[in-house]
C-alpha cells in the first residue's frame, strides 16, 4: 500500500509574498543598517515558507506528513493508529501546526478546512488537513482493517 499526496497553500503562499513585499519596503527605507532586522525578517520567511504545502506519504510502515521543505515533520507507526475518520475542522482551528486544548488534538493544516482525525494507542488524536480527504481516509481505513485482521 502506497499513497503520496501534497496540498499547497495558496493563501499561505499569497501572504508570503505580502509579507516579502513589506519586509522589502522596510529595509529599503532603513537602508540595511540594522542586520538584526535583516535576520529576523529572513528567519520569518523561512518560517512561512515551511507551511506553503503539506505532503502526506504512506508506505508499509508509516504515515508521515512534511511542511514545505521538511523542516517540521511528523512520522506515525501505522499499528499503533486504532480508527481514522474523515473530519472537517472549525475554522478557529487556524493553519500550521497547532495544538487545540479543548478536545486535546494536534492539528497539521496548510489550507482549507477537510482533514483526516486518527487516534492512536496512547489515546493522543491528530488531524491532518487535506484536499483529499476520501483518498487519504480510504487508504488509512484499509490499513486499518488490516491491522484488525491481524490482531493487533
Amino acid at each position: 500500500m502506497r499513497y503520496e499526496h501534497t496540498q499547497t497553500g495558496y493563501v499561505m503562499i499569497f501572504a508570503l509574498f505580502v509579507i516579502t513585499i513589506f519586509y522589502a519596503g522596510v529595509l529599503i527605507q532603513s537602508d540595511f543598517i540594522e542586520t538584526t532586522l535583516f535576520w529576523i525578517m529572513n528567519i520569518i520567511v523561512l518560517i512561512i515558507i515551511s507551511f506553503t504545502s503539506l505532503n502526506v506519504t504512506i508506505d508499509r510502515q508509516h504515515l508521515r506528513i512534511k511542511f514545505g521543505y521538511g523542516l517540521f515533520r511528523k512520522k506515525f507507526n501505522l499499528e499503533e493508529i486504532i480508527s481514522t475518520e474523515i473530519v472537517r475542522n472549525h475554522w478557529y482551528y487556524g493553519w500550521g501546526i497547532r495544538f487545540w486544548p479543548f478536545r486535546p488534538m494536534w492539528i497539521f493544516n496548510v489550507s482549507g478546512y477537510d482533514a483526516v482525525e486518527i487516534k492512536m494507542r496512547n489515546g493522543k488524536i491528530y488531524r491532518i488537513g487535506t484536499d483529499d480527504p476520501k483518498g487519504l481516509g480510504s487508504v488509512l481505513k484499509r490499513q486499518e482493517k488490516t491491522m484488525s485482521s491481524l490482531g493487533f
